[in-house]
């Protein structure tokens, strides 16, 4: 039950992940590089979480905890 705040928190990043995709692809518009700047230092972290957390939810998917 420990890990449910961090599995709510991967999901609202993996959501804003794929909303700036999806962003991305209809508008050619990056939400993430409009707010912290292309390829600023907080952009790149913000792709690193979104990333690490779909590897994450990813391997939740295996889990046996149910």
């Amino acid at each position: 039950m420990k890990q449910k705040p961090f599995y709510m928190l991967c999901l609202v990043l993996i959501i804003v992940g794929g909303l700036n995709w999806g962003l991305v692809g209809l508008m050619d518009f990056n939400l993430v590089d409009s707010i912290f700047g292309s390829m600023s230092f907080l952009s790149r972290l913000v792709y690193d979480l979104v990333g690490l957390s779909a590897v994450y939810m990813f391997f939740s998917l295996f889990s046996k905890k149910g």
